[in-house]
């Protein structure tokens, strides 16, 4: 096991290897616990810009900072790249775009959902209400935590996609080829981007190095097929494997993420990954094996009143496991009057 200043010196060999293959990492404030979220600047034809940071002021100021240190306006931007649907990688995205002229790419099956931002997270926190609700949430707690979202929501922003990108496709640029890779799982729409030539993989927040990308439990996608089936939970956290499972498959010297420093051994990190969550579905088995219990009661149970302050993240995170004892036939799912409870099979 490195220790922690091998850790520090590898991050910063990497950065400098990106630097030389001239993408910086931009660190931008976020009123969220995750801290700073890392935009990528390439400096390139299109001079490109990796996700953006939250809508805020401070997020601006910052950004700004970051791109004259390297020579840069806003101005100068030529083409955005949006990874995924969190606020905190694509607030910014339209008032830069209006600024700069910029085009604006994003994987095809996410361009509805960011052109009609409020409306979609509508629909979301509704989604989240049922979902709750069915899974033992108190109706109290519920209804405090969608006023905490619909207070987070100036985070985001509505914005046009003018270059919608097809999972498989390339983004070509004047020094390098990108390959757009979806990866759903810690959001529906998680898009990676390979840069083969360097073996340089542009994850935003597929893969990290210091959490586990949590798989939340997300509406489908408006137009993709599983937005068809809306009565069916979405199983993210069996979408999640299966695409890290992809991205363990691939040979890679550099995995530059959307939170904290880059990864060096990306298979030591999914394999670590791929242990934990076994590990946590089976201390879940052991919750459910004397009795029946609801997801919250679960997670009450292995986080206290954090199942309360973040229900949501929490539920995720327990439906989550439970889907993979489900699908191995370890676990039944029993419809309990309004709420479902989960046993030991």
């Amino acid at each position: 096991m490195s220790t922690s200043g091998e850790a520090t010196e590898s991050a910063e060999q990497a950065l400098a290897a990106a630097r030389e293959a001239g993408i910086h990492r931009l660190a931008i404030p976020t009123p969220f616990q995750v801290g700073r979220v890392n935009a990528y600047l390439i400096e390139d034809s299109p001079l490109t810009l990796l996700d953006s940071g939250p809508n805020s002021a401070k997020a601006m100021d910052e950004l700004e900072q970051a791109l004259a240190a390297r020579g840069h306006r806003v101005e100068d931007i030529e083409l955005l790249v949006i990874t995924h649907q969190h606020m905190d990688h694509f607030g910014l995205a339209a008032i830069l775009a209006r600024r700069s002229g910029a085009e604006v790419a994003a994987l095809d099956a996410l361009a509805p959902f960011l052109a009609s931002y409020s409306q979609q997270t509508d629909l979301d926190d509704r989604f989240a209400e049922g979902l709750m609700l069915r899974h033992g949430i108190p109706p109290e707690v519920v209804t405090a935590l969608r006023a905490v979202s619909a207070g987070f929501r100036a985070w985001g922003s509505a914005v046009e996609v003018t270059r919608p990108l097809a999972d498989g496709s390339t983004l070509e640029l004047r020094d390098r080829t990108l390959q757009v890779l979806h990866r759903p799982g810690h959001s529906p729409s998680d898009t990676v981007f390979y840069d083969e030539a360097r073996a340089i993989l542009l994850a935003a927040d597929h893969l990290i190095a210091h959490i586990s990308s949590n798989p939340l439990l997300a509406r489908p996608l408006p137009g993709t097929a599983d937005a068809e089936h809306p009565d069916r939970r979405p199983r993210a956290l069996i979408t999640y494997l299966a695409s890290l499972r992809k991205t363990r498959a691939m040979d890679l010297s550099i995995v530059l993420s959307g939170h904290g420093d880059p990864i060096a051994d990306h298979r030591a990190v999914i394999d670590e990954r791929l242990r934990l969550h076994r590990r946590r579905a089976e201390k879940i088995l052991g919750l459910i094996s004397p009795e029946p219990r609801t997801a919250h009661e679960i997670a009450h149970e292995l986080w206290g009143n954090v199942a309360v302050t973040q229900a949501y993240l929490t539920l995720s995170e327990v439906l989550g496991h439970l889907d993979l004892l489900l699908a191995d036939g370890r676990a039944l799912e029993l419809e309990d009057g309004d709420v479902t409870r989960f046993a030991a099979a």
